[in-house]
């Protein structure tokens, strides 16, 4: 595997604070090896799936080549949903931070077009956007793809399945032959070959093959919640569980020291440790952290590397990694030499989806848990208090202490009266009072059970197959897959369970729409 920093290949500056504020010490596998290539001007065909970083492995050299001065639309992205759309569309805003007046443009179906023509008149260099909605706006005229540098194809085999090939090869048609095209693809069948064959020139062929990854035998959770309440719960959990040692991972360094600061107000003893720190400052933090001085240890992917300690009970992913094995090395450090450990991940809004990758490639199940209230530290807190109680209790020595008991019970106060009060002295000065209440958010999922049914006027005699079904509704109505159950084609008419909560919609804005050229009726299906 190759390992690399940014800082050993040719970036502006702008890119280089962008990326370092985004938290990339290290290029994940794919960053590596498609950066440099993509940066020579070379047609990439890479395939690695997905949860590598990818989206910067070609956002990355967008950013650093485009003219600032030339209003035209000089880089475009292809993405089979809406979703990966504004995903990709983000991360590139992110990456040209600094990179002042680069426009970005995500255009998809179910949006307005209007806004979208709006955007594209007033100059944008970089599209990102569905196929079908592409050609839209080249048909429209609103889209001018005559200076386009590089095509980018993400989830090349996802927009094959869903059908898209024809639309694809009808907007590289349009593109000018002197372009630099990128292919990345999780698998990469025949059909994706004999295609990037057909549209490249002299293409190189990346592909990082993922280890077998293995998970040891660790309890691993996650929860849903909102970025501003993820210092409050980490605090809950710690004074919960009441780990030995605990390590908590961020993504940035930045994030390490607004934490570590947040996490030391709150009275713990923390330290942190990122690649910006000397190794005599590293070694200084680790030795407290080996030692006990210190019982929580914040850090980032790389900082992390080589910390051997065998004591540690918990691991806290602050945030979700942007690789999947990033995210095995991090709940590795517990459960060392044959010890059982915890791994809690918190989840903030698309964040779900890439523990479903996490899941799919290492085999197993990370289990939903609900935020903890202040219910549940106190009852710990007293399971535990009454623990040490007993403890006490059972090792006498506690003379002095009952003199002081005396002095109450002779001034009248009764003896459950005064245990009582001392119990709400130490519970108070044990955490309790300095953790805040939270408004409550429902993160509760939509699944497909409570279905409703769709009809469409057209089936297998029009051509239509499940696939095209899925892309058009994705397209056009921006409804992610998840809420989409089993699709039905007949002859001449298409039977579709999709969730209630959408259905309305999908009717709505898939009626009088075209699939596979054919025009469409959409309706509510009669269930009597």
């Amino acid at each position: 595997m190759i390992k690399m920093r940014f800082d050993e290949i040719s970036l502006s500056d702008e890119i280089y604070r962008a990326v370092e504020d985004m938290g990339f010490e290290e290029m994940t596998p794919i960053q590596a090896e498609a950066i440099p290539e993509i940066l020579e001007g070379s047609d990439v065909t890479g395939q690695a799936r997905t949860g590598t970083g990818k989206t910067a492995s070609f956002g990355i050299p967008i950013v650093e080549m485009i003219n600032v001065g030339e209003r035209q639309v000089q880089a475009m992205i292809l993405c089979p949903t809406r979703e990966l759309s504004i995903q990709v569309a983000e991360e590139i805003n992110r990456i040209a931070k600094y990179k002042k007046d680069i426009l970005v443009l995500p255009i998809y179906g179910g949006q307005p077009i209007e806004r979208q023509i709006k955007g594209l008149k007033k100059g944008v260099h970089i599209i990102v956007g569905t196929p079908g909605r592409v050609i839209d706006h080249i048909n429209r005229k609103t889209l001018k793809v005559d200076h386009v540098k590089m095509l980018v194809l993400d989830e090349a085999d996802e927009m094959f399945d869903m059908g898209f090939r024809e639309d694809i090869e009808f907007i590289i048609e349009k593109l000018p032959q002197s372009r630099q095209t990128i292919f990345f693809s999780a698998t990469m069948p025949k059909a994706i070959l004999d295609f990037a064959k057909k549209y490249q020139k002299d293409p190189k062929f990346i592909k990082v093959v993922p280890k077998e990854l293995t998970v040891p035998k660790i309890e691993q959770y996650y929860l849903e919640l909102e970025e501003n309440m993820k210092t409050e719960i980490l605090s809950r959990f710690i004074d919960i569980y009441n780990p030995k040692l605990s390590l908590v991972f961020c993504n940035t360094k930045k994030k390490v020291d607004e934490l570590t600061l947040q996490l030391q107000a709150r009275g713990y003893f923390v330290d942190g440790l990122h690649g910006d720190l000397k190794q005599s400052q590293r070694d200084k933090v680790m030795n407290k952290f080996r030692n006990g001085n210190i019982d929580i240890l914040v850090a980032t992917d790389v900082a992390a590397r080589g910390i051997d300690v065998e004591n540690v009970d918990m691991v806290f992913n602050y945030d979700i990694p942007q690789d999947v094995e990033y995210y095995v090395h991090r709940i590795g450090r517990t459960a060392r030499a044959g010890r059982e450990g915890i791994a809690i991940s918190f989840v903030v809004g698309r964040d779900r989806y890439r523990i479903k990758d996490i899941e799919r490639y290492t085999h197993s199940k990370i289990e939903k848990i609900a935020i903890p209230t202040l219910k549940d530290i106190e009852d710990k807190q007293r399971d535990i208090l009454l623990l040490n109680l007993k403890e006490e209790m059972e090792k006498g020595k506690l003379d002095k202490y009952e003199k002081m008991i005396n002095i109450l019970l002779e001034e009248g106060y009764s003896i459950y009266d005064t245990a009582a009060a001392l119990l709400k002295f130490y519970l108070k000065a044990n955490k309790l009072s300095e953790h805040e209440e939270l408004e409550a958010v429902d993160f509760g999922e939509i699944t497909v059970k409570n279905n409703s049914r769709i009809y469409i006027n057209a089936g297998k005699k029009k051509g239509i197959r499940p696939r095209h079904i899925v892309a058009a509704i994705v397209e056009e109505t921006g409804v992610p897959r998840k809420y989409i159950g089993d699709i039905d084609v007949y002859d001449k008419f298409t039977f579709i369970d999709v969730n209630k909560k959408y259905a309305s919609q999908i009717v709505k804005n898939l009626n009088n729409k075209r699939v596979k050229g054919v025009k469409i009726i959409v309706e509510m299906a009669n269930m009597k």
